[in-house]
């Protein structure tokens, strides 16, 4: 048990609520919500409380970042699972989902119960494994999807990698709908982009690259939607990065299957031309696109097209990244930079603040069903204090992740978390 904990005068967005008003937030000893809102002030102070002047601040539920790639086990040099929580918890995330690319790969109650146990012992934020949707993620025999989401697993994926079989696929969906679980694939057709290390377009032959059309991602995702409706299986897109997918979601939606997609905030904020010269920090999958996809996806995000965003935090190491731009690995961090990138588009009106939150948070602990993403009394106090102003410049030197390949190295923020509490125990604070 601990102290009870009191915000006061902070500005209360919790789009689960579809609340946004002045008020206060009380914690119990036992970290959960006993009040948050205009009136909460009026149920009185818990006796021996922290209080903590929030003015000037806004209060929302903890962000959940839906795809989290984590070195532990296999490759800790490059991330932990406690020094994942610590970035995390550095960005104002409270909660996110581990993908299975892992060595081993996440395909059986042993491992899925590895990563519950460590986070228990050394997180400082809730993690949640996803499971491999096939054996080693090679796309060939499905796992046990039934017995790995009992032992918690909460999405089945296969990761980076591609699911060429449509059998394999159709089998898979039909067992998740039988459990209630949750199929969440990235978009990538592994032929039609197997030589591919950037856009298609203009700027690749400029640059001398070989170049991936859109077509590699929007093949697969219509493939993959054609069979969600087919099955009846809960589906995710896992990372979208043009218009014409975000239309294929409204089309599919619209013919009833239950689909629901994310983006990264990297497709929200870049474009292809931050690639500059080579600069392989910025060489991703799906490759950054052009400024006109990146402002369609921003609307797309808006109109509640697209459902949430994620960090698609993925570290890498001098190894991997200080190679030639054709030859280095895919991927950048993104855990501790997610939240004050996103606020850019506050910043210039194109997405209200309540459908931003929504999207960080709110959403994403919907789609995966999660306890998360709210601030209604009952519910476990995951909290982000928020700074919306806050000015700072990113540099290798703050980075808490143990690998620094972000593509905003020395960008300027306005905006960021000055405080996490994780069931009502700070977890971080500036």
């Amino acid at each position: 048990m601990m102290k009870p904990l009191v915000l006061t005068d902070v500005r209360i967005v919790d789009p689960s609520r579809r609340l946004d008003e002045t008020g206060t937030i009380i914690v119990g000893a036992d970290g959960m919500i006993l009040a948050a809102g205009a009136d909460a002030r009026n149920q009185g102070m818990p006796e021996g409380a922290e209080v903590k002047d929030c003015r000037g601040l806004v209060a929302t539920p903890g962000l959940v970042d839906a795809h989290v790639f984590i070195g532990e086990p296999g490759a800790e040099h490059r991330e932990t699972i406690e020094s994942a929580s610590r970035a995390a918890a550095a960005g104002g995330v409270t909660s996110m989902i581990m993908m299975p690319d892992t060595d081993p790969v996440l395909d059986d109650i042993a491992l899925i119960e590895f990563v519950k146990k460590t986070a228990r012992d050394k997180a400082l934020i809730n993690v949640h494994p996803a499971a491999a949707l096939t054996r080693g993620l090679k796309g060939e025999e499905m796992t046990e999807i039934g017995m790995l989401k009992a032992a918690g697993a909460v999405a089945f994926t296969q990761g980076r990698h591609a699911l060429a079989d449509t059998q394999v696929l159709r089998r898979a969906m039909t067992y998740a709908r039988e459990f209630g679980a949750v199929v969440s694939l990235e978009a990538r057709d592994p032929y039609l982009a197997v030589n591919g290390v950037m856009n298609e377009g203009l700027f690749a032959s400029w640059l001398g690259l070989s170049g991936a059309p859109r077509e590699a991602e929007l093949i697969p995702l219509e493939r993959d939607l054609r069979i969600a409706a087919l099955t009846g299986a809960r589906y995710h897109a896992a990372k979208i990065s043009v218009p014409e997918s975000a239309q294929a979601l409204r089309t599919a939606r619209a013919r009833g299957a239950k689909a629901t997609s994310a983006i990264s905030i990297n497709h929200l904020s870049l474009n292809e031309n931050d690639i500059g010269e080579y600069r392989t920090f910025f060489k991703l999958s799906p490759p950054l696109r052009t400024e006109d996809d990146r402002q369609a996806m921003v609307d797309a995000l808006a109109d509640g097209t697209i459902d949430i965003i994620v960090s698609s935090h993925d570290p890498q190491d001098v190894d991997t990244k200080r190679l030639p731009f054709a030859d280095a690995a895919d991927g950048a961090i993104g855990l501790e930079t997610m939240l004050s990138a996103a606020l850019r588009l506050h910043h210039a009106d194109r997405v209200p603040l309540m459908r931003l939150i929504d999207a960080l948070s709110t959403r994403p602990a919907e789609i995966f069903g999660l306890e998360a993403g709210t601030l209604k009394p009952g519910a476990r106090a995951d909290i982000a204090l928020i700074d919306l102003d806050e000015p700072w410049l990113v540099s290798k030197d703050m980075i808490v992740s143990r690998s620094k390949n972000t593509p905003f190295d020395e960008a300027r923020f306005s905006g960021r978390a000055v405080a996490t509490y994780v069931g009502g125990r700070l977890v971080h604070s500036l």
